[in-house]
């Protein structure tokens, strides 16, 4: 959807993009400055999404803010209960049962590679291929089949309590892990034969949305994003949480800082993550799955910190409490909001054809950036 809106005294044309564009995955609206199809600014307009949130969970329990978490990425929901989950269990100080550690870790890589997939669906379509979009679906489903098996949902989890998981696995959760993860192998290098190895998708990629390390990091940029230009971010590896420091793996990094990095780095990633979950999945140690805890919690009075590595980036949780029941102040650090914030600087110079690559690499989901 396109609007001119008017010109500058220069002669510029300003449009509208947005609300509904499909390149913007949903609702986001970009006041783009041209002269004639080169970029010269670019103001995104936040907020057609906005539900205060952050309010919102000062007035619930530290059991029930968890899972407004779900609806912000809904695309990497789990991953997001899990940073609540660990904030919460740093204030009360609880020993998560170390089978519970294994069973978050494992969900938390499987939503990753489902979150990849559909990106990777719609970075193809976003600059023109549109039977890639049908191919990440159709193995999407089956990590949805997964997850609506032990979870009972397919999209907000709301799986992850503090203290542990909600649930025990299902029977077979083990069993369709690993049948997945074999089908899976093989499809990535269809990926790659499909889109990454095209030249034409090359073409429209490199060189393209183009950052350096200094500004990724200026912005505050985090996950693919940044670590596409040089920066080392990767929550797990600096900061592990649960049992990511007993597993292997290599945090994808890139130099270039284009569009067709960004797209490496998530590739990488998603090789990474079936490496860490077969490290795990035949491991998972018997017992509890949820440590013992009061049915209704109070954090002592204080500030509390935690954060984690969502499909976007580096997610954070802020709590201010004052020794209640709920949180005094709740403030979410989302990686959407921060790599939004990169978009002028990436944009400017480039051709208007060139923006819709652009969004596409940043892999926005419009509640993630939404205030």
């Amino acid at each position: 959807m396109f609007e001119e809106v008017g010109t500058t005294e220069m002669g510029d044309l300003i449009i509208n993009v947005g609300p509904q564009h499909p390149s913007t995955h949903g609702v986001l609206h970009l006041v783009i400055t041209l002269n004639g199809e080169t970029v010269k600014k670019v103001e995104p307009h936040l907020g057609y999404i906005h539900r205060s949130i952050e309010k919102m969970c000062e007035s619930l329990t530290y059991r029930q803010f968890i899972y407004v978490t779900s609806r912000m990425d809904y695309l990497s929901s789990h991953i997001n209960n899990h940073a609540c989950a660990l904030v919460v269990e740093k204030g009360l100080q609880i020993e998560v049962p170390q089978r519970a550690q294994y069973i978050r870790v494992i969900l938390d890589e499987l939503t990753r590679l489902a979150s990849h997939q559909l990106w990777w669906g719609a970075m193809a379509m976003d600059v023109g291929a549109i039977t890639p979009f049908f191919h990440a679906f159709r193995e999407r489903e089956i990590i949805n089949d997964i997850m609506e098996q032990t979870c009972g949902a397919r999209l907000t989890m709301n799986f992850i309590v503090p203290g542990g998981c909600m649930y025990d696995l299902h029977p077979d959760f083990v069993k369709s892990v690993k049948d997945f993860i074999i089908f899976f192998k093989s499809k990535l290098s269809e990926y790659d034969e499909m889109v990454t190895n095209n030249p034409i998708f090359q073409a429209r990629m490199q060189n393209v949305g183009s950052i350096t390390k200094e500004n990724a990091i200026s912005y505050g940029c985090s996950g693919p994003v940044a670590r596409a230009a040089g920066v080392v971010c990767d929550v797990r590896k600096l900061s592990p949480y649960d049992v990511y420091s007993q597993v292997e793996f290599t945090e994808a990094i890139e130099k270039e800082g284009d569009c067709f990095a960004r797209y490496k780095v998530r590739m990488k990633e998603m090789n990474e993550s079936m490496r860490i979950i077969e490290q795990l999945i035949d491991n998972i140690p018997e017992g509890e799955f949820q440590a013992k805890t009061k049915a209704v919690l109070k954090l002592p009075k204080g500030d509390f910190y935690s954060n984690v590595e969502t499909a976007r980036g580096d997610f954070g949780v802020y709590i201010i409490s004052e020794g209640g029941t709920t949180p005094y102040r709740i403030k979410f650090r989302s990686p959407g909001f921060c790599n939004l914030s990169a978009l002028d600087h990436m944009a400017r110079g480039n051709k208007i054809g060139d923006l819709v690559a652009i969004m596409g690499s940043l892999d926005l989901v419009i509640p993630d950036i939404d205030r």
